[in-house]
């Protein structure tokens, strides 16, 4: 630890200077990358990020996470060993894409409602793309194949899924000594009107309905917040993240270009086409690679304009999707910055999930799309791509947003009648 300490602020001045003489030396392409890398932030991320961002802070002010948390209890602890609230956070990261669940991950965690090895969980699964641009940007607008978003969502989502049982055996031997003075100090601040909602719902029965109510109206009354001020807040706070994202993906751009310049991403390339290679892949693919490691919105546009055939396209645009590009892990990092998660499990679940996603589009390409071309998921069909904020986009996200949280309400009630069903059996049983 002291010989990274040493050397990690040298070799970073270093990085940094050869940068800059790299940006010097070629300005006029270093200006076009960081218009490109404006444009991205500008015409896609701010409109299609912003409003959820603003959204979800009201959402965490009125109470709706601990609502849907309550609901979602017995789903989430049992699947993925994480707080019912966890539910609301996949399903609006799934709806509005990353950083947004590092970013409630935190406010949760800030609030004391999951622990650190919890947390961990809970970013590590719900940093995905969303809908919009999966579907508009990179299926219409860089593939031109509405047709591939079904075998695309298949693989990013499903992917997610698989992280998300496969993460809840982290930490599961430290979990006992490092978290249980946390989550005593958690359940004795934050917890104590939920606990006590939750031994009256085993009493008198009322129903996770009523309690997921009282939840959400103890929630409001501890926030306290005037609706003027909370939504002066959540645009506030809002704006100085779009800012901090937007910031980012300029700054790999130029960085991308700059290392392009130098003659230093050759090997890289050279490197990676190796490795397709020797995978049974199409060394096609290495500009989508190469470039979705830093920025998956540059890696997406190549996968689509890549020299291969559609379904090994589809898994190069499933590992950038699912991988995020150094870009989304450093918006990630400076939110997880503030709190005391850590950084690395988040790391190896993103390149799980890109290498889970890469091999599900490949075996999902044949049952989802079938041996003919005529489209499969015709309603993307009627979806025009355009840079800006739409209507009809918001509207599906919204849509899709809906359908997620159906879908896991109806496991959460359907895992509590099943459970009520076993305690009656065993109390029958029993008699």
């Amino acid at each position: 630890m002291s010989l990274y300490r040493r050397y990690s602020l040298p070799l970073l001045i270093l990085m940094l200077l050869f940068l800059f003489i790299l940006m010097a030396a070629y300005p006029q392409s270093s200006l076009n990358a960081g218009l490109r890398g404006l444009a991205i932030w500008w015409d896609v991320l701010f409109p299609s990020l912003f409003p959820f961002f603003v959204i979800s802070e009201l959402l965490l002010g009125f109470g709706i996470v601990h609502f849907i948390g309550a609901l979602l209890d017995p789903l989430m602890q049992p699947l993925f060993r994480v707080p019912g609230c966890g539910g609301f956070v996949a399903a609006v990261s799934c709806a509005s894409g990353y950083p947004i669940g590092a970013k409630l991950t935190a406010k949760l965690w800030e609030q004391k409602w999951i622990t650190r090895i919890e947390g961990e969980r809970l970013v590590a699964f719900t940093t995905s793309s969303d809908p919009i641009f999966l579907i508009g940007a990179v299926s219409v607008g860089f593939f031109h194949q509405p047709e591939i978003a079904l075998v695309l969502g298949a693989a990013h989502y499903g992917g997610v899924l698989i992280i998300g049982l496969l993460m809840r055996f982290h930490g599961s031997r430290s979990e006992k000594s490092d978290t249980r003075s946390e989550r005593s100090h958690t359940s004795q601040k934050t917890w104590p009107k939920s606990d006590n909602t939750i031994t009256a719902v085993r009493n008198k029965q009322p129903g996770p309905l009523r309690q997921a109510l009282s939840a959400m109206h103890t929630a409001r009354l501890e926030d306290g917040r005037p609706l003027g001020e909370l939504l002066r807040q959540a645009i506030t706070s809002s704006l100085r993240l779009i800012i901090v994202v937007g910031g980012l993906v300029v700054f790999f751009c130029v960085i991308l270009e700059a290392l392009t310049n130098s003659g230093l991403m050759s090997g890289l390339h050279l490197l990676t086409a190796s490795l397709l290679t020797a995978s049974g892949l199409p060394p096609a693919l290495t500009e989508s690679i190469v470039g979705g490691i830093f920025e998956v919105t540059l890696g997406a546009q190549a996968a689509g304009e890549a020299a291969a055939a559609l379904p090994f396209k589809v898994a190069a645009a499933a590992f950038v999707l699912s991988w995020g590009g150094l870009s989304v892990h450093a918006q990630v990092a400076s939110i997880l910055n503030m709190t005391n998660l850590r950084y690395m499990p988040f790391l190896l679940a993103r390149a799980a999930h890109g290498v889970i996603s890469a091999l599900l589009a490949l075996v999902l390409w044949r049952p989802l799309m079938g041996q003919g071309s005529s489209p499969v998921f015709s309603p993307v069909h009627d979806i025009a791509w355009s840079p800006g904020f739409s209507s009809a986009m918001l509207l599906q996200s919204l849509l899709f947003l809906a359908c997620i949280l159906a879908g896991m309400l109806a496991l959460s009630w359907l895992s509590v009648g099943t459970s009520r069903l076993f305690i009656r059996w065993k109390g029958t049983h029993r008699q």
